[in-house]
């Protein structure tokens, strides 16, 4: 008995010790190599010589000298072979001989750009988004490229914060689908990256888009509760998705700033999701802590890494102060053996150990980049991410219809690119005239308008980037006609056309970021430019580019159409003329609100109720939480989007009414293209908790099925919905399906869902 008492010990003994991995025994083994010196240079990011992402711009030279001593990790902001050639050749023969990760902001495509990100999010097709990555993967890693700043998963409620072009919207359920996408398209499906396949960083980690008044960089303040149930799950669906990476955000939270937050970074993303990659800074965020009044350089760098902070972007502060640091107890070895060991797992990963040119080859740059097929994919891929706001019946357009193009973002290919496309081809993109004028016969053009009437204003959006960096360098003159002038050829042109398609918007340095705006309507110019062409009588169709919801009142009464398509990316023109023309049926659906004013901000769907609440469409009345001046509800909610043909919707029916904690219903409804022509529809399921232990939002999706319809097609479809479709983060910050009645609704958008029904849980 006694025997088998010990042999029963020593296997549990065994079971406790894990097999270490040929990559643990090879880190351990480098490690064991490695000067504390070397280490702490695995910690430190810079920018490629002379690339501009930061208030810091690294000299070349300055770069050659850190990487000879072994005090980079990694160099981020180029994408030429030779160049990283030349990088990897030195970092070989320096200190340890590591080679560096290369890293770029990849954000909606590389040489060959897509939508950006806001737009592909209202396609509401994960696998779309998928394929469009995937592309930007491949033309990436053939660049020397094998770390990508992508993809943001921010949840943001206030458009006038500039980078909401770079996420997926309001939502978390739909935030979290698309975050899964994206990681899936740059890394595949596993840890065992092909040489096509590069890290994803997801970023902002966390809560970047709660930054109040849409202010860049601004303060957020929040409950746990409220981020854990309303903006949490993107980055945590990003985490179970197996991201490689997570870059840190430039904003505090709870006080603390996120950069060196430990609940944040090792509370949540380590030991609740699992999360077993790096953890890079932003831009210079560690330094920016002390304007945060935390402390110095040394502080700030030594709290950052003690709270799970990895890798330094342009800051220089581990590689310069942690040495103090662990001479005066305030980190240890232990600490900087950690990060180190997650940097150089990253790189084992990818390959580098065993080929550090595996990215480097010349070859693939001259053979995958900017093809004809990548170029094809882009414009499949932006028919589907444009958003029909309004139709009153002109579209779609006659191919030998006399057709006025105007305005001033008609034949601009850089606002067709957007921003934070960083392809040497955007002189190439394929503007919206340029579009027109492949697809119809006759086709005139005039400018219209300046973007805006102060001179000033113009300059600071075109210029104000070289300018804060050049700020001596001349500046093309903008304004070189009146706006009057330009109006006046744009109605002569409008006249003598059967319809005017009028494009106005933002350019791409209008958001993204450090582009906050405080007024998001359509700029003065342009709005003169508007009622000038309406005063003609004419048929207008409004193309409208934009990376943010916009204030458009005036314009959705006063346009025959209106379509939204962001920037649309190389094809942007193709696509956009493909939808125009009814080659493509529109089926993009928002996924972030569109205000009535600026004063509704922050607006959102998935909002809670009042005490006193007021229906969003009801006019005002005193003592409800309303406005004397403007409803409550948005001009364009949540989910909307018109196609060229109809969809009716049954009624929602549910499998059983009751369900157990263990058990499952599905809720199905019926949807008819009841038009004439095929199309494709967003089916969107949302639900409501009717008494919780906690307040609940009025209204949250938890399940969407694109389907594509021929005319007076029918088709069921069905939602398997379980007790995890319904849970949330009660006051005790537990994940729990609480018993009870829920609301069960189906519709097109977040507005226009069939009467509910109910699901009684058990």
């Amino acid at each position: 008995m006694k025997k088998i008492l010990l042999a029963a010990a020593a296997l549990i003994l065994l079971a406790g010790c894990t097999q270490k991995s040929e990559m643990d025994k090879y880190i351990d083994t480098l490690m064991g190599k490695m000067t504390l010196e070397q280490k702490i240079g695995q910690l430190n990011l810079h920018s490629a010589g002379g690339f501009i992402s930061a208030l810091k711009v690294t000299e070349e030279d300055a770069n050659v000298k850190l990487l000879r001593e072994g005090g980079l990790g990694g160099v981020y902001g180029g994408s030429n072979v030779e160049y990283h050639r030349q990088l990897q050749a030195i970092a070989l023969e320096s200190g340890a001989g590591i080679p560096l990760i290369f890293g770029l902001d990849v954000i909606h495509g590389h040489e060959t750009v897509f939508p950006i990100p806001l737009a592909l999010s209202t396609s509401w097709d994960p696998a779309l988004v998928e394929r469009a990555t995937r592309v930007a993967a491949k033309e990436a890693s053939a660049t020397g490229v094998n770390w990508v700043f992508s993809p943001m998963v921010d949840i943001a409620r206030d458009p006038r914060w500039g980078r909401i072009a770079e996420g997926a919207g309001e939502d978390p359920y739909l935030g979290g689908e698309m975050a899964k996408a994206y990681v899936h398209g740059y890394q595949g499906y596993d840890d065992n990256f092909d040489k096509d396949e590069v890290l994803a960083c997801v970023k902002h980690y966390a809560l970047y888009g709660a930054a109040e008044a849409g202010r860049d960089y601004n303060t957020v303040n929040l409950s746990r509760q409220e981020i854990l149930n309303g903006y949490m799950r993107p980055y945590q669906q990003a985490a179970f998705a197996g991201a490689g990476s997570y870059m840190s955000s430039f904003n505090e939270f709870e006080g603390i700033p996120a950069t060196m937050n430990t609940y944040l970074m090792d509370d949540l993303l380590r030991k609740a999701w699992g999360f077993k990659g790096f953890i890079v800074s932003d831009a210079t965020a560690v330094m920016e802590e002390i304007a945060h009044g935390i402390g110095d350089l040394q502080e700030v760098s030594a709290r950052s890494l003690k709270a799970g902070l990895d890798m330094d972007m342009n800051s220089d502060g581990f590689v310069g102060t942690l040495k103090k640091s662990l001479d005066e107890g305030k980190v240890s070895v232990k600490d900087i053996d950690r990060a180190c060991r997650r940097i150089l797992e990253a790189k084992y990963k990818l390959g580098l150990f065993e080929d550090p040119y595996r990215y480097l080859d010349p070859e693939r740059a001259d053979k995958e980049v900017y093809t004809a097929e990548n170029k094809a994919i882009a414009r499949e891929v932006a028919r589907d991410c444009q958003v029909l706001l309004k139709n009153d019946g002109v579209l779609p357009l006659r191919k030998d219809a006399r057709i006025a193009v105007v305005g001033p973002l008609a034949d601009n290919h850089s606002a067709m690119a957007g921003c934070w496309a960083m392809s040497k081809h955007t002189s190439e993109t394929v503007t919206i005239l340029e579009g027109i004028r492949d697809a119809a016969q006759k086709v005139t053009y005039a400018k219209g308008s300046n973007l805006f009437l102060d001179k000033a204003m113009e300059e600071t959006v075109l210029y104000g980037l070289m300018r804060t960096f050049r700020p001596d360098m001349p500046i093309p003159p903008v304004h070189t006609q009146s706006n009057a002038i330009l109006i006046a050829e744009a109605v002569a042109k409008a006249r003598q056309a059967d319809v005017v398609v009028a494009c106005v918007g933002e350019t791409e340095n209008m958001n993204g970021e450090g582009a906050s705006r405080s007024d998001i309507s359509i700029p003065d110019a342009q709005v003169e430019l508007l009622k000038a062409l309406k005063a003609t009588g004419k048929p207008i169709v409004l193309v409208l580019t934009t990376g943010r919801p916009l204030t458009l009142n005036w314009e959705d009464a006063n346009m025959d159409a209106i379509l939204c398509t962001w920037s649309e990316g190389s094809e942007a023109g193709h696509a956009i003329a493909d939808v125009l023309f009814g080659d493509a049926n529109p089926s993009g659906k928002l996924t972030t609100t569109f205000p009535v004013s600026v004063g509704q901000l922050p607006l959102y769907y998935n909002h809670k109720n009042t005490g006193r609440p007021h229906p969003d469409y009801a006019p005002y009345r005193k003592f409800t939480s309303c406005y004397m001046d403007v409803i409550n509800g948005p001009l364009y909610p949540f989910g909307y989007g018109l196609s060229y043909t109809t969809f009716d919707y049954s009624d929602v029916t549910l499998s059983a009414n009751e369900m157990t904690a263990g058990g499952k219903v599905t809720a199905s409804v019926t949807v008819t293209n009841t038009g004439s022509r095929d199309g494709k529809e967003t089916v969107q399921l949302y639900i409501h908790d009717v008494y919780s232990t906690s307040t609940r939002p009025v209204k949250e999706l938890r399940g969407f099925q694109k389907i594509e319809l021929k005319a007076g097609e029918s088709r069921k479809v069905d939602f398997e919905l379980t007790a995890e479709d319904l849970k949330y983060y009660d006051h005790e910050l537990q994940y729990v399906c609480e018993p009870g009645d829920y609301e069960i609704m189906i519709g097109p958008n977040s507005r226009d869902t069939k009467e509910p029904v109910i699901l009684t849980v058990k």
